[in-house]
């Protein structure tokens, strides 16, 4: 009797370890399908000068989201809700004090443009990932092209989308639904994550967290190495969210998720800055992947030339594998933080 429990024991615990070989082979496939030259393709485009800095309302923005929106079906995503991949919105600006001297409260227009991922058992219930692609436009004979900011954002959800597709189209995955988000009017006051969380398309409810991205292509004076992103809001709603992206580091690539910025006493307030806290203030957990500005923030001078690939690349597999983890776990974050 007991060499016929070993006989029947053995076979069951090397299934397991197979099992679980086999889910992390699957998933390392598609975090290495981001690659730099893909990254660098996407970005080369983005922060061109003929798409004119991409200001919100103005012809580079509309040749932006245009080129998102291709990307999108290029990798099979449907137009969400089979109608439009555009979520188009006219608003006031309330930019920041030089935009609102400079615009005088006048309208915006802008589209957000959405890359719907239909998930499967647990597809009621969705994960969204933004980026912001516009930026600052053209002053004069200047364009500031905005490399970091946010080409490096916006091409980082585009390889995660296309990563996405590729699981779905081999059949293993994700369980949630995905909502890859590129939003505009976020240099004019966070316009476009603010009209989407008041005009949602998919109800908050079943938004179970926002990754949101914005700049993570360049060293800041603080640290040597690209090896290294900032991590901003993880905790302050769940810290289920916060352990769940420490643990898929440790395992995966053991960079430097640095806090700094995520202290509430933080002068910077970044937290309110970038377009995750439209999510936040709605009780939505968030994280925003950061690196920090540098001396090229908001001039002309950030340009493509400057972005470190290599980290890009980790970064935006970070992103992916935090993603990754969410959409397919059996539970979504617990908001267990008072505030």
């Amino acid at each position: 009797m007991n060499k016929l429990i070993l006989l029947v024991l053995v076979p069951l615990f090397s299934w397991g370890q197979v099992a679980s070989f086999g889910e992390e082979t699957i998933k390392l496939k598609y975090t290495n399908s981001i690659l730099v030259e893909d990254l660098k393709k996407h970005l080369y485009i983005l922060a061109s000068d003929s798409l004119e800095g991409r200001e919100t309302g103005e012809l580079g923005q509309k040749r932006a989201a245009e080129y998102i929106a291709k990307c999108f079906k290029k990798v099979g995503i449907p137009p969400y809700k089979c109608k439009t991949y555009y979520q188009k919105f006219k608003v006031k600006s309330k930019g920041h004090l030089r935009q609102r001297i400079i615009l005088k409260q006048k309208h915006v227009k802008g589209e957000n443009v959405l890359g719907f991922i239909e998930g499967k058992d647990l597809k009621d219930e969705v994960l969204i990932i933004t980026a912001h692609y516009d930026h600052l436009g053209k002053k004069k004979s200047l364009i500031y092209n905005g490399a970091d900011d946010n080409a490096s954002g916006t091409s980082a959800i585009l390889e995660i989308a296309e990563a996405f597709m590729k699981a779905k189209k081999d059949s293993v995955g994700p369980r949630r639904s995905i909502l890859i988000m590129a939003v505009s009017g976020e240099e004019k006051g966070l316009l476009g994550s603010k009209y989407y969380t008041e005009n949602p398309i998919y109800p908050l409810e079943k938004t179970v967290a926002n990754l949101n991205v914005d700049m993570i292509g360049r060293v800041d004076e603080h640290h040597e190495n690209g090896d290294y992103v900032y991590l901003i809001g993880s905790d302050r709603l769940s810290t289920e969210l916060h352990n769940i992206s420490e643990e898929v580091n440790r395992e995966n690539f053991n960079i430097e998720l640095d806090y700094t910025f995520n202290d509430k006493d933080d002068p910077n307030r970044y937290y309110y800055r970038s377009d995750h806290y439209n999510f936040a203030k709605n009780n939505i957990p968030v994280i925003f992947y950061f690196n920090g500005t540098h001396e090229d923030y908001h001039k002309p001078t950030d340009t493509r030339d400057k972005i470190d690939f290599e980290k890009l690349q980790k970064i935006s597999r970070l992103i992916f594998l935090t993603a990754w983890e969410l959409a397919n776990r059996n539970e979504r974050p617990a908001i267990d933080v008072l505030n």
